[in-house]
């Protein structure tokens, strides 16, 4: 047998091959397409603090959101209570919800551009992040994504 007729035997055979696994590819097609990301914030509100806190995210906290949501870095968000939340479990979660997450230079862009709307440099907007913690105490948070079902 020559290299050629080897040649030329194997090319039906490979053909079939193929057939056999384009069809199980196209049946593992994956059941979801990746989405969203939601960001979650884990809040633990102080005792007295509940009513002072929520002042806080419906003036400042939801104009911020409102200001990232007209400039397309988010999309949506959400507070939800923990109404039967345990003792190691937080009072509250603050979530946003974004398509997609910025390199460092667009991150530090969108930053001072945020600066500049409230008129706080880095620092002011530090120092008051930590005096909110008389108000509350975050206890962790989680990046999460949106899975759509197919």
């Amino acid at each position: 047998m020559t290299r050629t007729d080897r040649i030329a035997g194997l090319v039906p055979a490979a053909l079939v091959f193929a057939m056999l696994c384009a069809a199980p590819a196209a049946a593992q097609e994956s059941s979801y397409t990746p989405d969203a990301y939601w960001e979650v914030s884990m809040i633990d509100v102080e005792d007295g603090q509940g009513e002072n806190y929520a002042d806080y995210l419906a003036r400042e906290w939801k104009a911020n959101q409102e200001f990232a949501k007209s400039k397309g870095y988010i999309k949506d968000y959400h507070v939800v209570a923990n109404t039967n939340n345990r003792e190691d479990e937080p009072d509250l979660y603050l979530i946003t919800i974004f398509d997609k997450i910025y390199d460092t230079p667009e991150q530090l862009r969108q930053q001072k551009e945020y600066e500049a709307h409230v008129k706080k440099n880095a620092r002011v907007l530090d120092t008051e992040f930590g005096a909110r913690g008389k108000m509350r105490r975050v206890t962790g948070s989680m990046l999460l994504r949106e899975l759509k079902l197919k």
